[in-house]
């Protein structure tokens, strides 16, 4: 009777393994199905919030995706959606419309950045009346366009006497400017030094017919060539070197 049970039980042991093996594997299948579900609702979400944020609708938005992953993307890894999908129109009206929102996206932006920059003066003058102000990087009006069409933006460096020439060139010709110091690191007092050793009237500061400002990486990005110092105007959304 054991001699004949034996192969039964063996027999039994081979069917039953792979069914308690699935059944142990089906917990941690399950999970693995559920917490990808979840990941591509989570990241759906995210894309339909982002979309949003552009004012555009989903498929716009996994249209700009899709770019990113062509050329485009290579060319202009930052690219934000609204230029991307205008560069990219396929008809005219796509062209307007991206166009549209892109100057409505502006607009707040530089409002905003405004708003700040005023509150930003209004505690600079609270706390530190007596100090020059720096103003912040890429609140100027070099940067928003909002004062005359004349205003320059100067770019200088430390050690540099023809920067500190030119400057006060600029000073005595009575000219608006807004001044940035390439290399400061972002520290205030390498910026009101240098202006007072050129001798920057602390009154045009404050009064912001000059604006003292840290570079922030600016120079590189408009794409100006040649040495510092460099005195450059916006036109018509281009930077030019005077």
């Amino acid at each position: 009777m054991r001699t004949f049970l034996t192969p039964i039980l063996v027999a039994l042991t081979v069917f039953l393994a792979p069914a308690f093996a699935l059944a142990q594997n089906t917990p941690s299948t399950e999970s693995q199905v559920l917490q990808s579900q979840e990941r591509t609702a989570s990241n759906t979400e995210l894309d339909e919030r982002l979309a949003r944020d552009w004012g555009l609708q989903a498929e716009e938005w996994a249209r700009y995706r899709q770019l990113l992953q062509g050329p485009l993307g290579v060319y202009s890894p930052n690219l934000d959606p609204l230029t991307a999908l205008g560069i990219e129109a396929r008809t005219d009206e796509e062209r307007r419309r991206y166009a549209e929102l892109q100057v409505q996206a502006e607009a707040r932006r530089v409002e905003k950045t405004l708003a700040y920059q005023r509150a930003y003066d209004e505690a600079w003058q609270r706390l530190y009346p007596s100090l020059q102000p720096v103003t912040l990087t890429g609140a100027g009006s070099a940067i928003t366009g909002t004062n005359s069409p004349v205003r320059l933006a100067v770019f200088v460096k430390e050690e540099c006497p023809a920067c500190e020439q030119r400057v006060r060139q600029l000073q005595a010709e009575g000219a608006a400017f807004d001044l940035y110091m390439v290399g400061s690191r972002h520290e205030d007092a390498r910026i009101r030094q240098w202006a007072a050793r050129v001798g920057i009237d602390s009154t045009k500061v404050r009064e912001r017919a000059i604006t003292l400002n840290h570079d922030g990486g600016l120079w590189l990005s408009i794409g100006v060539r040649g040495d510092l110092p460099a005195i450059v105007r916006e036109v018509n959304g281009q930077w030019q070197r005077q």
